[in-house]
């Protein structure tokens, strides 16, 4: 297995480039399943995640043509399209669950077992079924029961769906099956993530008809047929974020380009109460984290436009060294404080209580044996050992695999002394 060895790093300093979006390019690829014609895909991160999309599109029937060392991506849906997902694909990524109303447009069919990815929590897949359910589709009760969505439905006639929560992947699942109904299908309480609106704008250049898309109520009128188009996918905010972290955690000074400030306006703010120098200029933006000491505060994860839930264990990971007491309140996943373990291994000495996390700050860590238990808490951990005293060694970084580009290469080439085994 591979490891991750993390020695204490002076300030990291440069510039670093943001690739694509992992949370947008992965429905993207799903959405290509609603044409028969090529779709071309643009700034596609290399990640293990689009290989496992790459992977899952062909078992069920579209080629694909993958060209990551350019971050382009080809994929083709035509001929006959397969209705049953295979498991050992499905298994290894939630986004899975994203071809589940393609297709059922493209096959009358779908058979999914309920997708895996990072154990932050149940991350039902409830009101994805009811919105589909709305729209006509009929799910199989007993199946359910077993872990497995058998979907099927004749065809889809739009309708007004109100979401419990403001699911992102209950949203794209909703207007992907939505675009190709018969009439309006009108979403309320839907996700506004910028991920929604960048699948929307790819749906939209297919010739799909959708208004709102960014806000709470999104309004799609279906269409007979979508084509192939070629589509640019938007910088990851996450991979911005937990750089701009690595700024702020190590007293360092990174110039971050190809990022979108209006997507992380909640952890800039933050970042700023804790003392962070943040400028945007014409080349990207500069975050110093040399000016001013880091000082506490608290943070509350919340849907979009709130602070990111992804962002919450790469920062709580700052606050970890802030001078002064914070609080973290994480109301979106039940089960996503599994990296205080790893933090207190390194002596962070946080305590949680259901959902808070109270972080005393100011600790003087060290290196340990920890895990990256998810995707961004992999990268929070690597974050702590770049200013804990000795050796961090982390293991299960796959997790990390599967949402960051070059990672290691990214930090080693701001000052960061961290190094990848291949064991």
């Amino acid at each position: 297995m591979a490891r991750f060895l993390v020695e204490k790093s002076g300030p990291l300093t440069g510039e670093v480039t943001i690739s694509g979006s992992k949370n947008a390019v992965l429905p993207i690829m799903a959405a290509t399943l609603l044409t028969d014609e090529e779709c071309e895909i643009l700034d596609v991160p290399a990640l293990r995640d689009v290989d496992v999309m790459c992977n899952l599109l062909e078992s069920l029937g579209a080629t694909t043509n993958k060209d990551l060392d350019n971050h382009r991506v080809l994929v083709k849906a035509e001929g006959e399209i397969k209705s049953e997902a295979p498991f050992d694909l499905v298994k290894m990524m939630r986004a899975s669950i994203l071809v589940l109303g393609a297709l059922i447009l493209r096959t009358g069919r779908a058979v999914i077992h309920l997708p895996g990815g990072c154990a932050i929590g149940e991350r039902p897949v409830e009101l994805h079924l009811k919105g589909l359910k709305a729209l006509g589709v009929e799910v199989d009760s007993e199946q359910l029961k077993k872990g497995i969505v058998d979907a099927k439905a004749t065809k889809l006639v739009g309708d007004t769906i109100y979401l419990d929560f403001p699911s992102v992947g209950a949203t794209e699942v909703i207007i992907m099956a939505a675009s190709l109904a018969e009439g309006t299908t009108i979403l309320e309480n839907a996700a506004q993530e910028p991920e929604i609106v960048d699948l929307a704008n790819f749906l939209s250049k297919m010739g799909a008809k959708i208004k709102g898309a960014g806000t709470d109520t999104i309004k799609i009128e279906g269409v007979k047929k979508l084509k192939g188009v070629s589509h640019h996918v938007i910088p990851d905010r996450i991979e911005a974020g937990t750089f701009m972290v690595g700024a702020a955690i190590t007293g360092g000074k990174i110039l971050i380009k190809n990022m979108l400030t209006n997507h992380l306006k909640a952890v800039i703010a933050k970042l700023k109460e804790c003392g962070v120098v943040i400028t945007p200029t014409d080349e990207g933006v500069i975050v110093d984290g040399s000016v001013n000491p880091i000082i506490s505060t608290d943070v509350k994860t919340l849907p979009y436009p709130g602070f990111p839930t992804d962002m919450q264990s790469p920062f709580m990971a700052l606050l970890t060294v802030a001078d002064g007491p914070s609080v973290v309140i994480e109301t979106v996943f039940e089960n996503r404080f599994m990296h205080v373990a790893e933090f207190n291994r390194m002596g962070a000495g946080i305590r949680t209580e259901g959902k808070c996390a109270i972080i005393p700050g100011g600790k003087k860590l060290h290196g340990a044996p920890v895990a990256a238990t998810d995707l961004r808490a992999g990268a929070a951990v690597v974050l702590t050992g770049l200013v804990a005293d000795g050796t961090t060694e982390i293991t299960d970084i796959y997790h990390v695999d599967r949402g960051y580009e070059f990672f290691v290469d990214k930090l080693k080439a701001l000052g960061a002394n961290i190094t990848r085994v291949e064991d």
